[in-house]
């Protein structure tokens, strides 16, 4: 099957857009041209729902979509080992699962683009029923991947910008997504700047 076969036949999901605007900011060039095509399938399989959520290890649901669709093994595994690595907690631990490629760079920095916002955050904490905001409830530092997934410290979404979300302006990898990062990033903090001023009753 081809790469552009296999992006029609990946499952939509709610958020689509978002994915294909990160990958489109990342690289407009190779989305317009249809080139780097391993980065763009992997983005549509992530954008559909087909990277698990909280165990990026276990990539068998990918895997098997690939072996559905008949793709061949050196497109199927390229794939794989992007869609794999590119999660926060495996670079939170400096312990890198794949090979920093150009293909890769771009499906990250895309991932990390639709993370940079503030109504996604809300949204993912209200998933988890995390609190809002507790001041006794201070943000971990120096987290390793073990720490940032562990369920059992109890969190709020405030803390998810201290955490994740700040960090990531400075981790991105292609020069498009450092540009876009720092527009999300400068909104962010001055969003959690005047939500401390409204809770303390100072705005």
């Amino acid at each position: 099957m081809e790469m552009e076969m296999l992006v029609a036949a990946v499952p939509s999901s709610p958020g689509g857009s978002g994915g294909r605007l990160g990958l489109d900011l990342c690289w407009p060039a190779a989305a317009a041209r249809g080139q780097r095509p391993a980065a763009r399938a992997a983005r549509f399989l992530v954008d559909g729902g087909l990277r698990p959520p909280d165990n990026a290890e276990d990539m068998s649901i990918v895997e098997r979509f690939l072996e559905e669709v008949e793709l061949e093994q050196g497109q199927r595994e390229e794939i794989v080992a992007i869609i794999k690595g590119m999660g926060f907690k495996n670079e939170v631990s400096k312990k890198s699962v794949v090979e920093p490629t150009l293909e890769f760079a771009i499906v990250q920095d895309a991932d990390r683009l639709d993370a940079i916002g503030i109504a996604r955050c809300f949204t993912y904490g209200g998933s988890k029923k995390n609190t809002l905001h507790d001041p006794k409830i201070l943000p971990r530092d120096n987290l390793s991947k073990e720490k940032y997934m562990s369920k059992d410290e109890k969190q709020t979404s405030i803390n998810h910008f201290h955490e994740k979300l700040f960090k990531l302006k400075d981790m991105m990898k292609t020069e498009a997504g450092k540009k876009r990062a720092e527009k999300r990033h400068k909104f962010m903090e001055d969003f959690v700047a005047e939500f401390y001023e409204e809770w303390s009753g100072r705005a």
